[in-house]
């Protein structure tokens, strides 16, 4: 029996399974990567069709354009990113952005339902157990899928099948449709340019040869560089993996004997995450059926109470820009939101926390923003008014930049503003000590 008729009366097409939606319920849809493109694109014909109002779309970090002018009043996005597609519209106040770093075992945060009237995930065909896969994230969809009142599922042929709570049973999905294949986000460094290229290896294999030893546990964030790390740890040894997002070269670590999370506190010889991104087709296929990788609910990788149990563990995330004293914002330059929390500050924190770990933050030492066509230092004086501040300077030990490496744990504000002087771009060093001296003295 093939899995279409295993799925019986509950295969519709998306008109009908999204024509169950009405004016006022709330939508959770499942995020990034394995955003439901044929459900949502549906969704969207179906409200206007039907001139539906006061739809709430609940869409972490959405992968698709909920914001477009001609749906103002039919429906209104919630968001803990300000994604490409729905920027515009966060910055002009035309959706809910709520900026949330705090998760709770098997909770969403405050300004999400856990109990939404209608779910859209996708997962792979059932096999003859009538079993599906969440395919390359899992996210929220355990705890959204127990609290719907409706699941509608967009079945993905090309999902793959990993182990930990990626799963759900048929019996929890109301209705299944077919939806067609989409990406996984390739690789991280896709359309870099040479100076970005640059900076990224050099920035990685500091990070690899001076701050990261063998048997430590890893987390690497999603941003161009930190997840760019995994291909530059090849000569580590017992390294571990627990993450909320498994980036690329991962698979190769495990597949050369570089990962096996031997010493591992938490799921010991297990590389464990959330989701899968940034990785291509042949990645991918590694992981597939492998009892090595295990993917799990957000609330369950992301809870911090979990997390500092974990020894030696060493976090790896990006800045969008870095003050005098370590103050890092990963969201904005200002009081804009650029992107999102995400769970950078939750393992940032416990990166700190650990015996023997460390938090790292890694970041270009300038960069050219999209459509300025002007260089600007990504360490700054002080933040600019407004901008927010995901990681406290009291949870940062180390800045890296292409330049070198800024020891702050356990160092005044003075030590600090000289040691991130000495790692930022040549150009602006004279600029960043002559603040420094007028602020702190340095």
């Amino acid at each position: 029996m093939n899995w279409r008729d295993l799925c019986g009366s509950k295969l519709v097409s998306a008109e009908q399974a999204v024509g169950q939606i009405k004016s006022g319920n709330t939508v959770s849809v499942a995020p990034y990567t394995t955003t439901p493109l044929t459900l949502c694109a549906a969704l969207v014909a179906s409200a206007r069709k039907r001139k539906l109002e006061g739809v709430s779309i609940e869409h972490l970090a959405a992968n698709f354009g909920w914001t477009e002018s001609n749906l103002q009043g039919v429906i209104r996005l919630s968001d803990n990113y300000a994604t490409p597609l729905n920027r515009v519209a966060c910055h002009a106040g035309e959706m809910n952005y709520i900026p949330v770093g705090l998760w709770e075992s098997y909770q969403l945060p405050a300004g999400f339902t856990s109990t939404p009237d209608v779910y859209m995930v996708p997962v792979s065909p059932p096999n003859k157990k009538g079993f599906c896969s969440f395919g390359t994230g899992v996210w929220m969809s355990p705890t959204l899928i127990r609290g719907a009142s409706l699941v509608i599922a967009e079945v993905r042929e090309e999902f793959i099948h990993t182990f930990g709570e990626n799963y759900v049973h048929m019996d929890e999905i109301d209705f299944f449709v077919e939806g067609e294949s989409f990406s996984n986000g390739g690789d991280a460094g896709a359309g870099l340019s040479e100076e970005e290229i640059s900076q990224v290896e050099t920035i990685c294999t500091s990070v690899a040869v001076e701050l990261i030893n063998d048997g430590d546990t890893l987390q690497m964030g999603v941003g161009t560089v930190s997840a760019s790390l995994g291909q530059f740890l090849d000569f580590r040894n017992d390294l571990g993996i627990q993450t909320e997002l498994i980036t690329g070269g991962v698979g190769e670590l495990v597949k050369r004997g570089n990962v096996t999370g031997a010493r591992k506190t938490l799921h010991p010889n297990k590389v464990v995450g959330s989701a899968i991104v940034a990785l291509n087709d042949q990645e991918l296929a590694e992981i597939d059926e492998n009892p090595v990788f295990e993917l799990y609910d957000f609330g369950y990788t992301d809870d911090l109470r979990r997390l500092i149990t974990q020894d030696n563990f060493v976090a790896i995330n990006n800045a969008m820009v870095v003050d005098l004293t370590g103050q890092v914002s990963a969201e904005a330059f200002d009081h804009r939101a650029y992107t999102g929390v995400g769970g950078q500050t939750v393992f940032m924190i416990a990166g700190a926390y650990s015996p023997g770990g460390k938090s790292i933050s890694v970041v270009p030492s300038s960069s050219v923003p999209s459509g300025t066509g002007k260089r600007v230092s990504r360490i700054v004086p002080t933040l600019a008014a407004g901008t927010p501040v995901t990681v406290p300077r009291t949870y940062i030990d180390y800045v890296v930049t292409e330049f070198g490496i800024a020891e702050l744990k356990g160092k005044s504000v003075v030590e600090r503003a000289r040691s991130l002087c000495e790692i930022a771009h040549p150009d602006y060093r004279d600029e960043l000590r002559a603040s420094a001296r007028e602020m702190y003295g340095a």
